[in-house]
């Protein structure tokens, strides 16, 4: 979802990258829940729930190079992704 070229595709890539780095890309409203599709809202609760549980980071779940992508789509004007934290 994050890949594509909509609002609601920017907010869900704000969320992945907050939880990538959100010193360094900024940080996830919340309030972006209400101003996705449900069914969007559901997915994003979802990774909430895995990153609550697993307590790592997209790469170290084996998301490196779909968390990269999303970086260049939507941050794209910096040298390099920041590194986790």
């Amino acid at each position: 979802m994050a890949k594509r070229d909509t609002g609601q595709a920017r907010r869900v890539a704000d969320f992945l990258l907050a939880w990538h780095n959100a010193e360094e890309n900024g940080g996830w409203d919340p309030v972006d829940l209400w101003n996705v599709d449900d069914a969007i809202a559901e997915d994003m609760l979802t990774v909430m729930r895995l990153v609550k549980e697993s307590r790592r980071y997209p790469g170290d779940l084996g998301f490196e190079e779909e968390i990269k992508a999303v970086w260049r789509a939507w941050r794209g004007n910096r040298t390099e992704p920041p590194q986790p934290r």
